[in-house]
């Protein structure tokens, strides 16, 4: 959605530095009070809201999904008032200030918001996209002919567009890949940003605006972790594709307001991203079960299953690779290594589960890998660790009493989520009940 303005205005761009790779890092303090864009609000963050930027920013990046980066967090000493709830009762919290990271944190609203404010704007989205592509897209710059950037305009007589012949054509396709891509690893590991405005969408491809953000405890498509979110769930997991395709749309559609691209390359960037998307998310979900090939059947009649039952999403795909392709196994032994994320099911569901295994282990007999291999290729794409809401409240409970024991452990965790980390299993535990109350399952924009 756009709201004819961009984000809340309290990020606060210390500067750029290029690292000794030739990298080029922007470097942002978020909450370190008004800057000139601040309209209304404060400027200021809680350290509530810094903890989880700072921590799930950095578990995205050890689950090698394109993010942001947080160097540092630091308290500033003084409280700030928040209302958590929007109802009316804000309460004093600790405040602290987040410096992050990112080769750039231009979004799609930050074109956007020049477009929507008409002719006299309309240059300046044309210079910020040839800023962006200088530096962050030079390979599209003085671009030779080339029949893997070329399309068919599927018209009668057959005719070809070669994004050549605009950069801003070819780079309005790479943003729409880079987002189908990134969007893919999010569905892979459960992951649900919350809100997904097209101003909290990186240009580049990476994950930006940590807020109500939740990975999916028990699998159910329709989770969002943001209460505002809640009447129509337009953020919500299983819509988060969609929601992609959607807002690369009303990316299009700025560069052709200020025509740079026509109507056939705005389409194609659109078709691009579907594309991009499904072959990404098919391997990525070819990977999490072990498979030599894409099963859209199985895994449909996996995740409906996953669905009935709400089984851990995480916990699951991790103790899938336990499962050993034999097919002598008998029936009562079939769900013994998922007996853990398969909890209290009935005779019925346990039916419809033995049915799914078998026939899953009649999918891995014929691949001809190794149990040992397959379990080895599995745990490396189906994390044990994921940065679950309850762990960040656990920390920011223990922080806020200015003990960061706990955020440094959870940190530590994280990094490596793809590990066993003996000793560390209980942060790959169920939620507890506390987990669900108002707050830690689901929060608001508040920060």
């Amino acid at each position: 959605m756009w709201a004819g303005q961009l984000g809340d205005g309290r990020a606060i761009t210390l500067g750029e530095v290029l690292n000794s790779k030739s990298e080029r890092w922007e470097l942002q303090l978020k909450g370190a009070g008004k800057t000139p864009y601040s309209r209304f609000a404060d400027g200021l963050a809680v350290l509530r809201s810094s903890i989880r930027e700072f921590l799930c920013s950095e578990a995205m990046h050890s689950l090698g999904i394109p993010t942001t980066r947080a160097l540092c967090l630091v308290m500033t000493g003084k409280d700030v008032s928040r209302d958590m709830f929007y109802d009316g009762n804000p309460k004093d919290e600790p405040g602290a200030i987040v410096c992050r990271v990112a080769e750039s944190f231009l979004r799609f609203g930050s074109y956007q918001l020049h477009a929507f404010r008409g002719k006299e704007d309309l240059e300046i989205v044309r210079t910020l996209a040839d800023y962006t592509i200088r530096l962050h897209f030079p390979h599209l710059e003085n671009m030779s002919k080339s029949e893997s950037i070329s399309f068919s305009t599927g018209e009668e007589d057959d005719s070809v567009v070669d994004l050549t012949s605009n950069k801003y054509a070819a780079w309005a396709v790479e943003v729409a890949e880079r987002t189908a891509s990134t969007i893919a690893r999010w569905q892979g590991v459960g992951f649900t940003h919350g809100v997904m405005n097209t101003d909290n969408m990186s240009v580049l491809g990476l994950t930006i605006d940590y807020g109500p953000f939740g990975f999916l405890d028990a699998f159910d498509p329709s989770f969002t972790p943001n209460t505002t979110d809640l009447p129509g769930r337009r953020y919500c997991f299983a819509n988060q594709p969609d929601i992609g395709l959607w807002n690369v749309a009303q990316f299009a559609t700025t560069l052709s307001t200020a025509q740079l691209l026509n109507d056939k390359e705005a389409n194609y960037a659109m078709e691009r991203y579907g594309i991009k998307f499904m072959d990404d998310y098919q391997v990525i979900m070819t990977k999490k079960l072990g498979l030599v090939k894409y099963n859209k059947h199985m895994i449909g009649e996996l995740l409906k299953n996953m669905a009935v039952d709400k089984v851990d999403y995480t916990n699951f795909f991790r103790l899938l690779s336990n499962i050993k392709a034999d097919p002598t196994i008998s029936d009562k032994q079939l769900l013994i290594p998922l007996k853990a994320a398969l909890l209290d099911i009935g005779q019925e569901r346990k039916e419809a589960w033995t049915s799914w295994v078998k026939s899953y282990i009649q999918e891995l007999s014929t691949s001809g890998v190794s149990d040992d291999e397959r379990k080895a290729s599995m745990n490396s794409v189906n994390p044990k660790y994921i940065l679950r809401n309850y762990l960040c409240q656990s920390a920011i409970d223990a922080a806020e009493q200015e003990d960061f024991g706990e955020v440094r452990r959870l940190l530590k965790v994280m990094q490596r989520p793809f590990d066993e980390q003996p000793g560390m299993e209980k942060y790959a535990r169920l939620p507890p009940a506390w987990a669900y109350r108002p707050g830690v399952g689901m929060l608001s924009c508040s920060s």
